[in-house]
Formats: C-alpha cells, structure tokens, sequence
C-alpha cells in the first residue's frame, strides 16, 4: 500500500473522528488498532500495540505531569490561590482597569506553581469576574484577561502539556520548560499595558471604584507571606532544572513537597481539601496518560507505513527556504487549534514535523517554544478554544459567548504577534536556556 494511503488513513481518519466528537484517547486507539492490523501484521500487530501502550506510559519522563498538576491542585483546594490575590491587590495602586490588572498579575504567578491552564482559568474566573461585573466593568474587560493570561500558564513553568510537548518531540523538557518563560512573561506585560492603555482611552470599560488603603506592613503583609514563597517555590525548581542540580522529574517532586509544606505552614491543608487534590490529579493524569497510550503506536505506524518519510520527502522537494516551511508548519498549527485540542494537535503534527526541524537542523527549543505558542493561541481561538468554554462555565448568565469570543480578539492578536517576534528573534526563546545550563 502507499505511502499516501497511509496519511490519509492514519492522519485523516484521526481528524473525522476527532471532529465527530470522539474522546482524543479513543480516536488515536481507534487509529491505532486499525492500522496495527493493516500494517503491522494482523493479530500480531494488535498484540505489538498492546506492548507499545504499556512501555509508553511506563516512561520515566512522564512523571513531572503529576507533580505539576498536584502542586496546582494543593493550592486551589486549600485557599491559598485566595490569599494570593489579595496579596497582589493590596500591592497595586489605582491604575485603570485596576482588577483586570491584578487578574493578569496573579495569573502570571499562578502560573509559576499550577500545571494546568483551565484550573487558573476556572478559578480566577470564579472568583474575580463577579467581582468586576459588579463593580460595572464590561464583561469583554472582565473576562478577556482572565482567559489570557489562563492561556499563558502553558507557557511558563511548571506546565503538563510542555513535559508531553518534550516527551512526544524528544526535546530538552528542562531547556523547553524554561524556554517559555521569557515569551510568557513578554505576553503578561502586554497584556497589562493593553489593559491600562484600552481603559485609559474608553474609561466605562472599567469604572473607577473606592479603594480601600492599606499602608505600611498591613500593605505588604499578605504578598511577603504567600506571593514571595510561591515565587521562591517556582525559583527553585527552576534552577534546580537548569543547574543539573536535579532531573525535571526531580524538580517537580521538590516543587510538589515544597507546595504542600507550605500549605501545612499555613494550616490550610486539611484532609478533605488533600484528598480532593489527589483526586483532582488522579482524574486529569489519567485522561492524559490514555491519550499518550495512544501516542507512541501512532507515530510508529505512521513511521512504519512510509507515511512519515513520504510527506517529509514531498515538503522538503518543494524547494521553500527553512523559514518559509517553519511559518508553513505554524499555519497549520493555527488552523487546527480553531478544531482540535492540543494534545491532539501534537499526535497529528510531531510525526512529520519533528523530522523535518532535524533534517533542516533547526533549534528543536526555538521550534518547541514557537510549538508551545501555537497550543496556547488554540486554546483562544473561538469557536471551540477550551478556556472559552471554561470561562462561560464559571461566569455570571449576563456573560454571553458572544461578549466571550469578542473579548479575547486582542489578546489573540497579541499572541500572534510574540508568535512573530519568537519567529524572527529566535534568542528570545533560547537565551534563558542557554545561559542556565
């Protein structure tokens, strides 16, 4: 059979079943099973299937995806995510769209100790949009950040979908997780200066309301005693990573026992708020471990078939320079996370792009970062972007999809612009990389 055929079995029956609505995990054993039998010898193909899940999620360098997720997990359960944001409140004086400024401040220092994009998204959402709606900002002003900055979180670390990133590319999980620390926080400062610029202009996007003083150590109490140490937490994994000190597995099990020590410091940790985070790990690991069940056999079918090496073959005769196939492959990175989710934007795509980055021998960290940029626009892109559907989930009813998909327009574009700027300044992604290690 042809190559061609493979492609269009393997990577487009993948796409229909997906947007048929199938569960990515079931899609890709679907695909799987169907091309084990066709290509991997019938019966005895199943049964090399069977033996390719089990390795794949036995990997030791999967393990950082449940530590990250538990140390996110410990610190929405207990409260502590509560005092934060007082704590980053109290600190920032009266600037337009004050409250959409400290979502984005704490989102950002969220997303140094949380794993997950839609649980800071979800809560942040919770707690700080009524909040603003009921101080009459509009609801594009009051859910826009939120949404944005959620986003980001895939960006700085500690982040589950870039340790899946590196494991499924075979790029540097340590180099890729700090390389999306400096394209996160460019995209935070954006962000804020959109913010006070956009309520400067139009001051009824958010109305200045009275705002309680704080003065002295009551004004710095909250953010020494549960920002600093939060920030230290995301420091020391970070430099333990990038200093050989310790393996990203390492790192996050530091990372995990420094949170939940911290937590027991504070006497937030009670039995009930552990077992919920337990088992909000437990939950969100699991989906993702069925879906790399399915990762690994795919890629080598797609290998084994010829699928892989033909399409790369046939991208590479067409004669572009290497940067015009990098801003190729973006595109479609782009288009499909409008459809897809990301984790399935990685299965389609990382078996053919992957050999192409090493065959032009380009940076695999500038690739992966720019890779990781992509993922993060999918999650904004309406009509499908999973933090949209997580912001209409936690908002007020007066809050409609419409007020939704218009808020996130500028920080999307925003997005496309670092995506430009990491594209023609590569050092942006690879310095931090580069001089920690």
């Amino acid at each position: 059979m042809s190559w061609q055929f493979a492609a269009w079995l393997m990577l487009g029956g993948s796409t229909l079943l997906l947007l048929a609505g199938l569960p990515v995990a079931f899609t890709f054993i679907a695909v799987n099973i169907a091309g084990a039998v066709i290509w991997l010898g019938g019966d005895v193909g199943v049964q090399q299937l069977a033996r390719n899940s089990v390795i794949s999620i036995a990997s030791f360098s999967l393990t950082p995806i449940p530590l990250f997720i538990l140390m996110g997990e410990v610190l929405f359960h207990t409260g502590i995510a509560v005092k934060v944001i007082d704590g980053v409140e109290r600190l920032i004086a009266q600037v337009p769209g004050r409250l959409a400024v400290v979502a984005v401040v704490a989102g950002t220092i969220f997303s140094a100790i949380s794993g997950s994009t839609i649980a800071t998204t979800a809560m942040l959402g919770s707690l700080m949009v009524p909040v603003m709606l009921s101080r009459g900002y509009h609801p594009t002003m009051a859910t826009g950040p939120v949404m944005a900055i959620g986003a980001v979180d895939m960006l700085i670390p500690p982040s589950a979908l870039t340790v899946l990133l590196g494991s499924f590319s075979g790029i540097s999980i340590s180099k890729l997780l700090i390389g999306g620390v400096v394209p996160g926080l460019i995209l935070s400062v954006a962000f804020v200066t959109y913010i006070v610029v956009r309520v400067s202009i139009t001051p009824a996007l958010a109305p200045t309301t009275a705002l309680t003083r704080y003065h002295g150590w009551a004004r710095l109490l909250p953010f020494v005693q549960y920002v600093v140490p939060l920030v230290s937490i995301f420091v020391i994994v970070v430099i333990s990573m990038s200093a050989g000190w310790a393996t990203p597995t390492e790192s996050a099990a530091i990372g995990a026992f420094a949170t939940m020590l911290m937590a027991i410091i504070y006497r937030a940790l009670t039995f009930k708020n552990l077992f919920a985070s337990l088992r909000g790990t437990v939950a969100i690991s699991t989906i993702i471990l069925f879906i790399i069940l399915g990762a690994t056999t795919f890629a080598q079918i797609l290998s084994f078939s010829g699928a892989s090496n033909g399409l790369v073959s046939q991208l590479l005769g067409l004669g572009l320079p290497p940067m015009a196939i990098v801003a190729g492959m973006m595109g479609i990175l782009i288009f499909l996370g409008i459809f897809v989710d990301q984790v399935s934007m990685m299965l389609i795509t990382l078996p053919i792009f992957m050999p192409i980055v090493q065959r032009l021998s380009l940076d695999p960290v500038w690739f992966g970062v720019m890779f990781l940029i992509c993922m993060q626009l999918g999650l904004l892109l309406p009509p499908h972007g999973l933090l949209l559907m997580t912001m209409r989930g936690v908002t007020p009813p007066q809050v409609t999809m419409a007020h939704i998909f218009v808020a996130v327009i500028p920080y999307v574009a925003m997005s496309l612009l670092v995506l430009a700027l990491v594209f023609f300044v590569s050092a942006i992604a690879v310095w931090l990389p580069t001089i920690l290690s």
